[in-house]
């Protein structure tokens, strides 16, 4: 398989982004470095050819960094898991941007209240961030919590989603 790879400017950084022949996602996050992406991936299929190209998802991430965060909604992404894995990255997907949840929470919508590890361990093996936003998760007592791609980060795209969902004053 060959994986196109992107690299785009956004205020959190660098966004490396790596794409299959079908221009769907399968690895992303704040980055320049395609390695840093690749580890995200199965051990097989880092072993992929890489090329450097355009991918469809970048111009969502330019989107999504100009205030429209719905943008990364539309982006096709690939991943390959477990059924309770792939059942909770199409749940990240479902969580509203401003509305974040926590593990527990997300553990809940996904109707697993008791699998609050399992859905912590979903969000620690998405490898298409951003587009599967599993950032949108919180900590049980509702703190930052971890993230690959370093809370500052994490902080930061809560807080842009936060801005862009709240209500506009006339």
């Amino acid at each position: 398989m060959t994986l196109i790879s992107q690299f785009v400017d956004t205020p959190d950084g660098a966004f490396g982004i790596l794409s299959d022949e079908d221009g769907r996602v399968v690895a992303s996050g704040w980055t320049d470095q395609t390695d840093a992406l690749l580890i995200r991936l199965s051990p097989a299929a880092r072993d992929s050819a890489v090329v450097a190209g355009v991918t469809p998802a970048a111009s969502a991430v330019e989107a999504y960094y100009a205030g429209e965060v719905a943008a990364i909604d539309a982006v096709e992404v690939a991943q390959r898991g477990g059924p309770f894995h792939l059942q909770a990255w199409v749940g990240l997907r479902e969580i509203a941007p401003g509305r974040p949840l926590t593990y527990a929470q997300f553990a809940a919508a996904l109707g697993r209240p008791s699998a609050v590890r399992a859905a912590a361990s979903a969000c620690a093996r998405n490898a298409p961030a951003l587009f599967v936003p599993c950032h949108r998760v919180l900590r049980t007592d509702g703190t930052m919590g971890g993230f690959a791609w370093g809370v500052p980060v994490k902080r930061s795209l809560l807080a842009r989603e936060a801005a862009a969902t709240r209500p506009s004053s006339e």
